[in-house]
């Protein structure tokens, strides 16, 4: 094992409606509430859901791939440097994205996941 589930991050254009939504259909909590992130969950220590905001945001189409639904994986690790050579190792790719605190990645088809410590 090189992380355990953190969040499903889904992209969206206002975070904090839309975990709104989601918080009154899954009895969830706030846990972190930020302008262009908000998470939430059963408890801290729980994986959740996290709304990001991205612009321009152009919602997903169902059924379809012309506009693909936005979500991803974050991986919470202990070590991002130690990670990232494991998934490299995995098949993943490096997308060059991140901070201090994330980085992303490319699976090997290509869809996004980030390695998160904090």
């Amino acid at each position: 094992m090189i992380g355990t589930w953190q969040a499903m991050v889904i992209d969206c254009e206002d975070p904090s409606a839309l975990a709104t939504f989601y918080e009154q259909l899954l009895g969830m909590i706030r846990l972190d509430d930020q302008p262009d992130w908000v998470s939430i969950g059963d408890a801290p220590d729980r994986p959740g859901l996290a709304f990001a905001a991205v612009t321009p945001y152009v919602a997903p189409a169902w059924p379809g791939h012309i506009s693909p639904a936005q979500a991803h994986v974050d991986v919470k690790v202990k070590d991002l440097d130690l990670a990232e050579e494991q998934v490299l190792a995995l098949g993943a790719t490096v997308t060059g994205e991140g901070s201090e605190t994330f980085r992303v990645y490319h699976d090997p088809q290509q869809h996004p996941f980030c390695l998160v410590s904090w």
